[in-house]
Protein backbone atom coordinates (compact mmCIF):
# COMPACT_ATOMS: atom_id res chain seq x y z
CA UNK A 1 0.00 0.00 0.00
CA UNK A 2 1.42 3.41 -0.96
CA UNK A 3 2.11 6.16 1.53
CA UNK A 4 -0.01 9.28 1.78
CA UNK A 5 1.17 12.86 2.24
CA UNK A 6 0.25 12.57 5.93
CA UNK A 7 2.56 9.56 6.22
CA UNK A 8 5.35 11.57 4.64
CA UNK A 9 4.80 14.45 7.03
CA UNK A 10 4.42 12.32 10.14
CA UNK A 11 7.07 12.49 12.80
CA UNK A 12 8.77 9.55 14.51
CA UNK A 13 8.08 8.91 18.17
CA UNK A 14 4.54 10.31 18.25
CA UNK A 15 2.80 8.37 21.04
CA UNK A 16 0.14 5.82 20.18
CA UNK A 17 -3.46 7.02 20.53
CA UNK A 18 -5.15 6.43 23.85
CA UNK A 19 -8.58 7.43 22.57
CA UNK A 20 -10.39 6.89 19.29
CA UNK A 21 -9.93 9.47 16.56
CA UNK A 22 -13.69 10.03 16.42
CA UNK A 23 -13.85 10.75 20.15
CA UNK A 24 -10.97 13.19 19.79
CA UNK A 25 -12.65 14.92 16.84
CA UNK A 26 -15.76 15.51 18.92
CA UNK A 27 -13.70 17.12 21.66
CA UNK A 28 -11.73 19.34 19.25
CA UNK A 29 -15.00 20.53 17.72
CA UNK A 30 -16.39 21.25 21.20
CA UNK A 31 -13.29 23.20 22.17
CA UNK A 32 -13.39 25.16 18.91
CA UNK A 33 -16.98 26.22 19.55
CA UNK A 34 -16.40 27.11 23.23
CA UNK A 35 -12.97 28.76 23.00
CA UNK A 36 -14.02 32.24 24.09
CA UNK A 37 -11.94 34.70 26.07
CA UNK A 38 -8.64 34.91 24.22
CA UNK A 39 -5.60 32.87 25.25
CA UNK A 40 -6.37 32.92 28.99
CA UNK A 41 -9.87 31.50 28.50
CA UNK A 42 -8.74 28.99 25.87
CA UNK A 43 -5.82 27.67 27.93
CA UNK A 44 -8.24 27.35 30.85
CA UNK A 45 -10.81 25.47 28.75
CA UNK A 46 -8.28 23.00 27.35
CA UNK A 47 -6.77 22.37 30.78
CA UNK A 48 -10.23 21.59 32.12
CA UNK A 49 -11.14 19.29 29.21
CA UNK A 50 -7.81 17.54 28.53
CA UNK A 51 -6.25 17.30 31.99
CA UNK A 52 -8.95 17.50 34.65
CA UNK A 53 -11.94 15.80 33.07
CA UNK A 54 -10.58 13.34 30.49
CA UNK A 55 -6.94 12.94 31.63
CA UNK A 56 -5.75 12.61 28.05
CA UNK A 57 -2.68 14.64 29.02
CA UNK A 58 -0.90 14.70 32.35
CA UNK A 59 -0.37 17.97 34.18
CA UNK A 60 3.34 17.78 33.39
CA UNK A 61 2.75 17.11 29.68
CA UNK A 62 0.24 19.94 29.44
CA UNK A 63 2.46 22.51 31.15
CA UNK A 64 5.55 21.41 29.20
CA UNK A 65 3.64 21.83 25.96
CA UNK A 66 2.28 25.20 27.08
CA UNK A 67 5.81 26.37 27.90
CA UNK A 68 6.99 25.29 24.46
CA UNK A 69 4.08 27.05 22.72
CA UNK A 70 4.77 30.25 24.66
CA UNK A 71 8.21 30.35 23.04
CA UNK A 72 6.77 30.20 19.51
CA UNK A 73 5.40 32.98 17.33
CA UNK A 74 1.66 32.78 16.75
CA UNK A 75 -1.42 31.96 18.85
CA UNK A 76 -0.21 29.78 21.70
CA UNK A 77 -3.63 28.27 22.48
CA UNK A 78 -4.13 27.05 18.90
CA UNK A 79 -0.62 25.59 18.90
CA UNK A 80 -1.30 23.90 22.24
CA UNK A 81 -4.41 22.27 20.75
CA UNK A 82 -2.37 21.15 17.73
CA UNK A 83 0.27 19.61 19.99
CA UNK A 84 -2.39 17.78 22.02
CA UNK A 85 -3.88 16.37 18.82
CA UNK A 86 -0.42 15.29 17.68
CA UNK A 87 0.24 13.55 20.99
CA UNK A 88 -2.90 11.48 20.54
CA UNK A 89 -2.94 10.72 16.81
CA UNK A 90 0.17 12.08 15.13
CA UNK A 91 -0.01 14.57 12.27
CA UNK A 92 -3.64 13.86 11.36
CA UNK A 93 -4.58 14.46 15.00
CA UNK A 94 -2.63 17.71 15.09
CA UNK A 95 -4.28 18.89 11.88
CA UNK A 96 -7.73 18.01 13.18
CA UNK A 97 -7.21 19.72 16.52
CA UNK A 98 -5.63 22.85 15.04
CA UNK A 99 -8.17 23.27 12.25
CA UNK A 100 -11.18 22.67 14.50
CA UNK A 101 -9.77 25.14 17.02
CA UNK A 102 -9.68 27.88 14.36
CA UNK A 103 -12.40 27.17 11.80
CA UNK A 104 -15.59 27.57 13.90
CA UNK A 105 -14.47 30.98 15.12
CA UNK A 106 -13.20 31.93 11.67
CA UNK A 107 -16.57 31.12 10.09
CA UNK A 108 -18.41 33.14 12.75
CA UNK A 109 -16.02 36.10 12.45
CA UNK A 110 -16.27 36.07 8.65
CA UNK A 111 -20.07 35.97 8.69
CA UNK A 112 -20.29 38.79 11.23
CA UNK A 113 -17.65 40.78 9.31
CA UNK A 114 -19.70 40.55 6.11
CA UNK A 115 -22.80 41.68 8.01
CA UNK A 116 -20.84 44.47 9.68
CA UNK A 117 -19.56 45.74 6.32
CA UNK A 118 -23.16 45.89 5.09
CA UNK A 119 -25.09 47.06 8.15
CA UNK A 120 -22.61 48.24 10.77
CA UNK A 121 -22.58 47.00 14.39
CA UNK A 122 -25.20 44.37 15.28
CA UNK A 123 -26.87 45.10 18.67
CA UNK A 124 -28.24 41.57 19.20
CA UNK A 125 -24.83 39.95 18.65
CA UNK A 126 -23.16 42.47 20.95
CA UNK A 127 -25.81 41.83 23.62
CA UNK A 128 -25.35 38.04 23.50
CA UNK A 129 -21.58 38.22 23.71
CA UNK A 130 -21.79 40.73 26.57
CA UNK A 131 -23.02 37.90 28.81
CA UNK A 132 -20.61 35.36 27.32
CA UNK A 133 -17.62 37.52 28.32
CA UNK A 134 -18.72 37.47 31.96
CA UNK A 135 -18.91 33.68 31.95
CA UNK A 136 -15.51 33.42 30.28
CA UNK A 137 -14.01 35.61 32.99
CA UNK A 138 -15.31 33.11 35.56
CA UNK A 139 -13.74 30.21 33.61
CA UNK A 140 -10.43 32.07 33.49
CA UNK A 141 -10.41 32.74 37.24
CA UNK A 142 -11.17 29.10 38.02
CA UNK A 143 -8.38 27.82 35.74
CA UNK A 144 -5.84 30.37 36.98
CA UNK A 145 -6.30 29.18 40.55
CA UNK A 146 -6.05 25.52 39.50
CA UNK A 147 -2.92 25.97 37.37
CA UNK A 148 -1.21 28.13 40.00
CA UNK A 149 -1.75 25.49 42.71
CA UNK A 150 -0.11 22.83 40.57
CA UNK A 151 2.62 24.81 38.79
CA UNK A 152 4.01 26.85 41.71
CA UNK A 153 5.71 24.26 43.92
CA UNK A 154 8.64 26.22 45.37
CA UNK A 155 9.38 29.70 46.66
CA UNK A 156 11.41 30.36 43.50
CA UNK A 157 8.39 29.43 41.35
CA UNK A 158 6.22 31.95 43.21
CA UNK A 159 8.89 34.61 42.86
CA UNK A 160 9.28 34.05 39.12
CA UNK A 161 5.49 34.14 38.60
CA UNK A 162 5.16 37.36 40.59
CA UNK A 163 8.04 39.06 38.77
CA UNK A 164 6.68 37.98 35.37
CA UNK A 165 3.28 39.47 36.22
CA UNK A 166 4.83 42.72 37.50
CA UNK A 167 7.04 43.03 34.43
CA UNK A 168 4.11 42.61 32.02
CA UNK A 169 1.23 44.30 33.83
CA UNK A 170 3.01 47.20 35.50
CA UNK A 171 6.01 47.89 33.27
CA UNK A 172 4.93 46.56 29.83
CA UNK A 173 8.26 44.79 29.30
CA UNK A 174 8.50 42.75 26.08
CA UNK A 175 7.08 39.25 26.46
CA UNK A 176 10.12 37.49 24.93
CA UNK A 177 12.42 39.25 27.41
CA UNK A 178 10.33 38.04 30.36
CA UNK A 179 10.36 34.44 29.13
CA UNK A 180 14.09 34.49 28.34
CA UNK A 181 14.94 35.87 31.80
CA UNK A 182 12.79 33.19 33.46
CA UNK A 183 14.49 30.46 31.40
CA UNK A 184 17.97 31.71 32.34
CA UNK A 185 17.08 31.76 36.04
CA UNK A 186 15.64 28.23 35.82
CA UNK A 187 18.68 26.88 33.97
CA UNK A 188 21.06 28.51 36.48
CA UNK A 189 19.25 26.92 39.45
CA UNK A 190 18.97 23.45 37.85
CA UNK A 191 21.38 20.61 38.67
CA UNK A 192 24.11 20.03 36.15
CA UNK A 193 24.02 16.25 35.62
CA UNK A 194 21.74 14.87 32.90
CA UNK A 195 19.72 11.67 33.11
CA UNK A 196 21.27 8.64 31.46
CA UNK A 197 18.33 8.48 29.05
CA UNK A 198 18.20 11.81 27.26
CA UNK A 199 15.15 10.86 25.27
CA UNK A 200 15.09 9.90 21.62
CA UNK A 201 15.39 12.82 19.26
CA UNK A 202 13.88 12.59 15.79
CA UNK A 203 16.21 11.87 12.92
CA UNK A 204 17.42 15.14 11.39
CA UNK A 205 16.24 14.01 7.96
CA UNK A 206 12.70 13.64 9.28
CA UNK A 207 12.94 17.14 10.75
CA UNK A 208 14.24 18.57 7.46
CA UNK A 209 11.45 16.84 5.53
CA UNK A 210 8.81 18.22 7.92
CA UNK A 211 10.18 21.76 7.66
CA UNK A 212 10.43 21.61 3.86
CA UNK A 213 6.91 20.27 3.38
CA UNK A 214 5.23 22.74 5.74
CA UNK A 215 7.24 25.72 4.49
CA UNK A 216 6.02 24.86 0.98
CA UNK A 217 2.43 24.46 2.22
CA UNK A 218 2.66 27.87 3.90
CA UNK A 219 4.49 29.94 1.27
CA UNK A 220 3.62 28.09 -1.94
CA UNK A 221 0.19 29.77 -2.30
CA UNK A 222 1.80 33.18 -1.68
CA UNK A 223 4.30 32.58 -4.46
CA UNK A 224 1.43 31.52 -6.76
CA UNK A 225 -0.49 34.73 -5.98
CA UNK A 226 2.57 36.84 -6.78
CA UNK A 227 3.12 35.02 -10.09
CA UNK A 228 -0.53 35.04 -11.20
CA UNK A 229 -1.70 38.44 -9.94
CA UNK A 230 1.53 40.37 -9.52
CA UNK A 231 3.34 41.62 -6.41
CA UNK A 232 1.16 44.72 -6.06
CA UNK A 233 -2.26 43.05 -6.17
CA UNK A 234 -4.13 43.39 -2.89
CA UNK A 235 -4.29 39.62 -2.33
CA UNK A 236 -0.51 39.36 -2.70
CA UNK A 237 0.04 42.36 -0.44
CA UNK A 238 -2.30 40.90 2.19
CA UNK A 239 -0.45 37.58 2.00
CA UNK A 240 2.96 39.20 2.42
CA UNK A 241 1.76 41.43 5.28
CA UNK A 242 0.29 38.59 7.34
CA UNK A 243 3.15 36.19 6.56
CA UNK A 244 5.52 38.72 8.11
CA UNK A 245 3.15 39.19 11.02
CA UNK A 246 3.12 35.42 11.65
CA UNK A 247 6.87 35.54 12.29
CA UNK A 248 6.80 38.27 14.95
CA UNK A 249 3.73 37.44 17.06
CA UNK A 250 5.69 36.26 20.09
CA UNK A 251 3.53 36.40 23.18
CA UNK A 252 0.30 35.89 21.28
CA UNK A 253 -2.08 38.38 19.75
CA UNK A 254 -1.87 40.97 22.53
CA UNK A 255 1.81 41.50 21.85
CA UNK A 256 1.31 42.44 18.18
CA UNK A 257 -2.14 44.05 18.00
CA UNK A 258 -0.91 47.62 18.37
CA UNK A 259 1.63 47.16 15.58
CA UNK A 260 -0.92 45.49 13.29
CA UNK A 261 -3.58 48.10 13.98
CA UNK A 262 -1.24 50.99 13.25
CA UNK A 263 0.09 49.41 10.06
CA UNK A 264 -3.35 48.39 8.76
CA UNK A 265 -4.95 51.76 9.52
CA UNK A 266 -2.20 54.33 9.00
CA UNK A 267 0.26 52.69 6.62
CA UNK A 268 -1.94 50.48 4.43
CA UNK A 269 -5.21 52.41 4.79
CA UNK A 270 -7.29 49.24 4.65
CA UNK A 271 -9.77 50.38 7.33
CA UNK A 272 -10.42 53.18 9.81
CA UNK A 273 -9.35 53.28 13.46
CA UNK A 274 -13.00 52.95 14.55
CA UNK A 275 -13.46 49.88 12.33
CA UNK A 276 -10.25 48.42 13.75
CA UNK A 277 -11.62 48.75 17.28
CA UNK A 278 -14.90 47.14 16.24
CA UNK A 279 -12.96 44.26 14.68
CA UNK A 280 -11.00 43.75 17.87
CA UNK A 281 -14.21 43.72 19.91
CA UNK A 282 -15.68 41.17 17.50
CA UNK A 283 -12.64 38.88 17.81
CA UNK A 284 -12.62 39.20 21.61
CA UNK A 285 -16.24 38.12 21.97
CA UNK A 286 -16.35 35.23 19.48
CA UNK A 287 -14.76 31.77 19.82
CA UNK A 288 -11.30 31.09 18.47
CA UNK A 289 -7.94 32.85 18.76
CA UNK A 290 -7.97 36.60 19.28
CA UNK A 291 -5.62 36.86 16.31
CA UNK A 292 -8.70 36.17 14.15
CA UNK A 293 -9.00 39.94 14.13
CA UNK A 294 -6.52 39.64 11.24
CA UNK A 295 -9.34 38.06 9.22
CA UNK A 296 -11.48 41.16 9.82
CA UNK A 297 -8.59 43.36 8.63
CA UNK A 298 -7.90 41.19 5.60
CA UNK A 299 -11.56 41.20 4.61
CA UNK A 300 -11.72 45.00 4.59
CA UNK A 301 -8.49 45.20 2.57
CA UNK A 302 -10.00 43.01 -0.15
CA UNK A 303 -13.47 44.55 0.17
CA UNK A 304 -12.17 48.10 -0.33
CA UNK A 305 -9.52 47.37 -2.96
CA UNK A 306 -11.55 44.91 -5.08
CA UNK A 307 -14.92 46.54 -4.50
CA UNK A 308 -16.94 43.45 -3.64
CA UNK A 309 -17.86 41.09 -0.83
CA UNK A 310 -16.22 38.24 -2.76
CA UNK A 311 -12.98 40.21 -2.91
CA UNK A 312 -13.20 40.67 0.85
CA UNK A 313 -13.84 36.94 1.39
CA UNK A 314 -10.88 36.04 -0.85
CA UNK A 315 -8.58 38.35 1.14
CA UNK A 316 -9.92 36.92 4.41
CA UNK A 317 -9.08 33.40 3.22
CA UNK A 318 -5.55 34.47 2.26
CA UNK A 319 -5.19 36.06 5.69
CA UNK A 320 -6.28 32.89 7.48
CA UNK A 321 -3.85 30.76 5.49
CA UNK A 322 -0.84 33.01 6.07
CA UNK A 323 -1.63 33.49 9.76
CA UNK A 324 -2.28 29.92 10.87
CA UNK A 325 -0.43 27.58 8.50
CA UNK A 326 2.98 28.41 10.04
CA UNK A 327 1.63 27.21 13.41
CA UNK A 328 1.56 23.67 12.03
CA UNK A 329 5.16 24.07 10.88
CA UNK A 330 6.35 25.15 14.35
CA UNK A 331 4.48 22.36 16.15
CA UNK A 332 5.19 19.45 13.83
CA UNK A 333 8.87 20.41 13.65
CA UNK A 334 9.33 21.03 17.36
CA UNK A 335 6.88 18.76 19.19
CA UNK A 336 9.12 15.65 19.18
CA UNK A 337 11.76 17.55 21.14
CA UNK A 338 9.59 18.39 24.16
CA UNK A 339 9.94 15.03 25.93
CA UNK A 340 13.70 14.86 25.27
CA UNK A 341 14.17 18.39 26.61
CA UNK A 342 12.50 17.35 29.86
CA UNK A 343 15.28 14.79 30.46
CA UNK A 344 18.08 17.36 30.26
CA UNK A 345 18.25 19.06 33.67
CA UNK A 346 19.37 22.50 32.51
CA UNK A 347 16.72 22.64 29.79
CA UNK A 348 14.14 21.09 32.12
CA UNK A 349 15.00 23.72 34.73
CA UNK A 350 14.54 26.44 32.13
CA UNK A 351 11.14 25.05 31.11
CA UNK A 352 10.08 24.70 34.76
CA UNK A 353 10.88 28.37 35.30
CA UNK A 354 8.94 29.25 32.16
CA UNK A 355 6.01 27.30 33.65
CA UNK A 356 6.11 29.58 36.67
CA UNK A 357 6.43 32.67 34.47
CA UNK A 358 3.46 31.48 32.41
CA UNK A 359 1.30 31.65 35.56
CA UNK A 360 2.24 35.33 35.75
CA UNK A 361 1.50 35.70 32.03
CA UNK A 362 -1.95 34.13 32.45
CA UNK A 363 -2.64 36.39 35.45
CA UNK A 364 -1.68 39.39 33.31
CA UNK A 365 -3.98 38.28 30.48
CA UNK A 366 -6.75 37.51 32.96
CA UNK A 367 -6.61 40.95 34.56
CA UNK A 368 -6.44 42.62 31.15
CA UNK A 369 -9.51 40.69 30.03
CA UNK A 370 -11.31 41.24 33.33
CA UNK A 371 -10.74 44.99 33.29
CA UNK A 372 -12.14 45.24 29.76
CA UNK A 373 -15.18 43.16 30.74
CA UNK A 374 -15.99 45.08 33.93
CA UNK A 375 -15.10 48.64 32.96
CA UNK A 376 -16.27 50.75 30.06
CA UNK A 377 -12.93 52.51 29.74
CA UNK A 378 -9.41 51.19 30.46
CA UNK A 379 -6.13 52.91 29.68
CA UNK A 380 -2.42 52.46 30.24
CA UNK A 381 -0.20 55.06 31.87
CA UNK A 382 2.66 56.40 29.76
CA UNK A 383 6.28 56.45 30.85
CA UNK A 384 8.47 53.87 32.59
CA UNK A 385 5.62 52.78 34.91
CA UNK A 386 2.71 51.59 32.73
CA UNK A 387 -0.04 49.82 34.69
CA UNK A 388 -3.52 49.36 33.24
CA UNK A 389 -5.87 51.84 34.96
CA UNK A 390 -9.67 51.50 34.70
CA UNK A 391 -12.07 54.42 34.89
CA UNK A 392 -13.64 53.44 38.21
CA UNK A 393 -16.75 55.50 37.53
CA UNK A 394 -17.44 53.24 34.53
CA UNK A 395 -17.64 50.01 36.52
CA UNK A 396 -20.32 47.77 34.99
CA UNK A 397 -22.09 46.52 38.10
CA UNK A 398 -24.30 44.08 36.19
CA UNK A 399 -21.26 42.52 34.47
CA UNK A 400 -19.63 42.15 37.89
CA UNK A 401 -22.75 40.47 39.29
CA UNK A 402 -23.04 38.19 36.25
CA UNK A 403 -19.36 37.20 36.60
CA UNK A 404 -19.91 36.38 40.28
CA UNK A 405 -22.97 34.30 39.40
CA UNK A 406 -21.08 32.41 36.68
CA UNK A 407 -18.16 31.78 39.05
CA UNK A 408 -20.53 30.42 41.68
CA UNK A 409 -22.20 28.17 39.10
CA UNK A 410 -18.85 26.75 37.96
CA UNK A 411 -17.27 26.27 41.37
CA UNK A 412 -20.22 25.31 43.57
CA UNK A 413 -23.01 24.03 41.37
CA UNK A 414 -22.98 20.92 39.16
CA UNK A 415 -23.15 22.97 35.94
CA UNK A 416 -20.80 22.53 32.99
CA UNK A 417 -19.29 25.18 30.76
CA UNK A 418 -22.00 25.07 28.08
CA UNK A 419 -24.97 25.70 30.44
CA UNK A 420 -23.06 28.51 32.18
CA UNK A 421 -22.19 30.17 28.86
CA UNK A 422 -25.79 29.83 27.62
CA UNK A 423 -27.28 31.19 30.85
CA UNK A 424 -24.85 34.12 30.93
CA UNK A 425 -25.53 34.93 27.26
CA UNK A 426 -29.30 34.93 27.86
CA UNK A 427 -29.08 37.11 31.00
CA UNK A 428 -26.64 39.50 29.32
CA UNK A 429 -28.84 39.86 26.23
CA UNK A 430 -31.94 40.42 28.35
CA UNK A 431 -30.15 43.15 30.30
CA UNK A 432 -28.67 44.88 27.27
CA UNK A 433 -31.84 44.75 25.19
CA UNK A 434 -34.05 45.90 28.05
CA UNK A 435 -36.24 42.81 28.49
Amino acid sequence: MGTTILDAMDIPNAPAPRVSFGEALRLWARIGLLSFGGPAGQIALMHRELVDQRRWLSEKDYLSALNFCMLLPGPEAMQLATYAGWRLHGVRGGLAAGLLFVLPGAMIVLALTVLYSAFGALPLVAALFYGVKAAVLAIVVEALLRVARRALATRLDWMIAALAFIALFLFALPFPLVIIMAALVGAWHAPGRAEADHGTLPDWRALARTVAIWAAVWLGPLASLALLLGPHHVLTEVGVFFSKLALVTFGGAYAVLSYMAQAAVETEGWLSAAEMMDGLALAETTPGPLILVTQFVGYFAGFREMGSVWGGIAAAMVTLWMTFTPCFLWIFAGAPYIEAIGKRPKLAGALAAITAAVVGVILNLSLWFGLHVLFGQVGRLQGWFQPWIPAWSNLDVFALALTALATLALLRLPLGIVPVLALSAALGAAWKLGF
